[in-house]
């Protein structure tokens, strides 16, 4: 962890932000009169860590039974009358 003044920040930010971009530094803090004032971090994307949102889909289809394709397929006739398919579709 590399601790900056003020100043320095102010002089340098550009080249503070490239060594977080470029992972050199995982973390800057800028010290005012020597005592920490604020931290510069990166900024991780948040498509990287899926965990979450996957496991929530899990929990979320958990009491869902699954279906064969030919239970699944077993519809299809119906649900095309729903959608008027032979009424003037060209079928």
């Amino acid at each position: 962890m590399l601790t900056v003044n003020m100043h320095d920040a102010k002089s340098s930010l550009s080249k503070l932000v490239e060594a977080i971009e470029n992972g050199e530094e995982q973390e800057v803090v800028i010290a005012r009169n020597g005592k920490p004032a604020a931290k510069l971090v990166p900024i991780l994307p948040a498509s990287k860590d899926v965990s979450k949102r996957i496991g929530a889909g899990k929990a979320a289809l958990a009491n869902w039974r699954s279906f064969s394709l030919d239970e699944f397929n077993a519809a299809d006739d119906e649900i095309a009358q729903l959608f008027g398919a032979g009424e003037g579709s060209g079928e």
